[in-house]
């Protein structure tokens, strides 16, 4: 046996490290496995940032409004979304859905 293993020490050893090198092709931190994994979290990275720089826009636009030049308008639609108050002589309906099937 020993004699075998003397004669196909090459062949052995080619074939270790195509083994090897295929494994970690396939697998390790820098494998095909490993770069799709990265390349999910770098797509869902982008649409978080996206999301994230639509919600810094539209604050900051808020923010805008609420400055030393009020806007009238937008205050009165917040006071009259968040605390429901209206004008004199003004009737606010809530409507809500019932989502509860028969």
């Amino acid at each position: 046996m020993l004699k075998r293993i003397k004669k196909n020490y090459l062949l052995l050893l080619f074939t270790f490290l195509i083994l090897y090198f295929f494994f970690n092709l396939l697998s390790g931190q820098r494998g095909l496995i490993s770069y799709f994994e990265k390349k999910q979290i770098l797509n869902d990275l982008k649409k978080n940032e996206n999301f994230i720089k639509k919600q810094i826009k539209d604050l900051d636009f808020k923010n805008s409004l609420l400055s030393d030049n009020l806007d009238v308008d937008y205050i009165e639609s917040l006071i009259r979304e968040r605390l429901l108050l209206g004008k004199k002589n003004e009737t606010i309906y809530i409507i809500k859905s019932n989502d509860t099937k028969n």
